[in-house]
């Protein structure tokens, strides 16, 4: 028997880390992920959240009613006209964990920013870090460096009260950032939405809302509202609602002005309630996929003591606000729609046309069911992958679905996938559109039904089972139109799981430059010149037509782990339907006119 290999642990190896230090060692537990500002959850919008959120836990106990943000390359400035830090306390507020007023509940009753630690970890995750406080005609101000205090002075100020933060996101860990101006001008609407009555002032622009979660709604669904959001506000509760012709619902949740992307008690409490309260109107049992489909909601919720299951605040766990919150929502849905008769009445004459479709669905998924069982137990066109995506537990992030056009393509990736964790459907020709067409399509449509199935999305994408789901099609018009036809499907259908990221493109190279000695694959035509420029006269210049034309041992390198994909993401949601309506829809000659007076034809030198 080989001696086991024993690592000396004593006491050396016990180590405590400063408050400072825990923050920049283990950044992943204050602020999630790190990221570079391409994504809307990447650290830095959540840096600029910690800040911002102070600045509105002033506006919402009365002081002050604007909040100005500002942008200098990587640098934030954001100045409230609150009350100010006490002068005396400003380097311990900006710099000690667990120093605040956050606590006292005469001062900050229902707080957004989290207690004590939040501006702490902006300070200690940033190359510069400046705060000024005024009160009464006199400032405090200090300068950090990645958490370290380097100068402090106090003085005379002839300016209002209130409180100025300014911060660069540390290169060291965040490498180069660039916000991006669409994430950041969301998360400052949303402030604005939850609270009526702020002004919040960036990129020479003031965002103001009077009527809360209602303007948020209308923001959210245009003129695809079937009748008025309702809406009911008090100090403690704030909904809105209306319904549109979706497939998919879309809620919204906060928590003392935070918004809860992971939802939590709140939200599970907002559903049932909204279900029980159609219910109780319509003297019904409808259930509540039928009363929530298509339905377009929000739930704001102050309470004293939020217990979130992270430092990011995404999930509110509070379990023993559920009932009394599930019968008090049940309550103000019955007063709206019993005030908003009209609205009520459409309401329900979609929740019924619901129930109606969904029988008739049961039928025809019965018959398409009973087709591919007699044509085969397994989906013929998949080749299956042994990881795959749980979003409960997290697991299988890495799983990735590829979803390819014709044999060739597919032969050359399957030949040399990661078989682990590398599916791959493939595509028998160009799939249907269906910009206008209804959910029963998906049924009668052997492609589109196998490509459901083996995502396992028919009764909700919950069951997503690839965390990524990936076009790799062809760099050509048709190759271009099979990734629109494509991207329908799912905005039309299975929203959510473009929005939640899952869709990506997958990047191929559209050139080989080579020599005896080299070769460089190239992306572009700028690519290709360069590397034409380099490698000289001698270069071998290659044109991939399609993903067929690559050898597998070329391919393998493509989808590995240097694998270049392209994030589908949609700015606006509201916009989706419109946008599918005019480009996929029927109105042939419309969008052809459109096309001939937008279209714009290059030079050939």
């Amino acid at each position: 028997m080989s001696a086991a290999r024993t690592h000396n642990y004593d006491e050396s190896k016990i180590k405590t880390l400063s408050s400072l230090e825990h923050i920049r060692k283990r950044t992943g537990m204050y602020i999630g992920r790190v990221g570079d500002g391409s994504d809307y959850d990447d650290g830095i919008y959540v840096l600029l959240k910690e800040v911002v959120d102070n600045a509105v836990d002033e506006f919402i106990m009365g002081y002050g009613t604007k909040v100005t943000v500002g942008f200098e390359g990587p640098r934030v400035a954001v100045r409230d006209f609150g009350r100010g830090i006490p002068l005396g306390k400003v380097v311990e507020c900006v710099s000690r964990i667990n120093t605040g007023a956050k606590y006292n509940d005469e001062v900050f009753q229902f707080s957004v920013g989290l207690n004590g630690v939040g501006t702490k970890a902006v300070n200690a995750l940033s190359r510069a870090f400046r705060v000024r406080s005024v009160r009464a005609g006199e400032f405090a101000e200090a300068e950090f460096q990645r958490g370290k205090l380097k100068k402090e002075h106090k003085g005379k100020a002839d300016e209002p009260d209130g409180t100025l933060v300014e911060f660069e996101p540390d290169p060291d860990i965040f490498g180069p950032v660039n916000y991006q101006s669409g994430h950041v001008i969301r998360r400052l609407r949303l402030y604005t939405f939850l609270n009526a009555g702020l002004t919040i002032e960036c990129g020479g622009k003031a965002y103001v809302s009077q009527n809360g979660l209602m303007d948020l709604i209308r923001d959210e669904v245009g003129d695809e509202a079937l009748y008025p959001v309702l809406h009911h506000r008090s100090k403690t509760l704030e909904i809105a609602f209306t319904h549109t012709n979706r497939f998919e619902e879309t809620f919204l949740s906060f928590v003392n002005g935070q918004f809860t992307s992971d939802g939590g008690t709140h939200l599970s409490a907002f559903r049932e309630g909204l279900v029980k309260g159609f219910n109780e109107v319509s003297k019904g049992k409808f259930e509540g996929d039928d009363v929530r489909e298509g339905m377009a909601g929000a739930v704001a919720v102050r309470i004293k003591e939020p217990v979130f299951e992270s430092q990011t605040k995404n999930k509110l766990g509070n379990t023993e606000l559920r009932s009394d919150l599930v019968q008090q929502v049940r309550e103000v849905v019955a007063d709206l729609l019993h005030r908003n008769p009209k609205a009520a009445e459409i309401a329900f004459r979609k929740i019924e046309e619901t129930v109606k479709l969904r029988k008739e669905l049961q039928s025809i998924k019965k018959i398409a069911r009973e087709r591919s069982r007699a044509t085969s137990i397994r989906v013929p066109q998949l080749k299956d992958c042994k990881v795959h995506f749980d979003r409960a537990t997290g697991e299988g992030r890495e799983s990735t679905l590829f979803i390819t056009e014709g044999q060739s393509a597919a032969g050359s990736i399957v030949s040399c996938r990661d078989v682990a964790t590398q599916a791959i459907f493939t595509l028998r020709g160009k799939p249907l559109n269906v910009g206008e067409l209804n959910r029963d399509i998906m049924y009668k449509n052997e492609e589109l039904y196998n490509l459901m199935r083996s995502l396992d999305i028919e009764e909700s994408v919950e069951r997503l089972r690839y965390n990524r789901i990936v076009f790799a099609t062809d760099a050509d018009v048709d190759g271009l139109h099979i990734r629109n036809l494509l991207l329908t499907f799912f905005l039309r259908f299975f929203e959510p799981v473009v929005h939640d990221g899952h869709i990506h493109i997958l990047e191929t190279p559209l050139f080989r430059v080579r020599n005896k000695s080299r070769t460089i694959y190239c992306y572009s035509e700028a690519e290709r010149d360069a590397a034409m420029r380099d490698i000289g006269r001698a270069a071998e210049v290659t044109r991939f037509k399609g993903l067929g034309e690559i050898s597998p041992s070329e391919f393998k390198a493509f989808i590995g782990t240097d694998m270049r994909l392209t994030p589908v993401r949609v700015e606006h949601r509201h916009s989706v339907p419109a946008l599918l309506s005019f480009y996929m829809g029927r109105n042939t000659p419309e969008r052809r006119q459109y096309i001939m007076e937008n279209l714009t034809v290059e030079a050939v030198e």
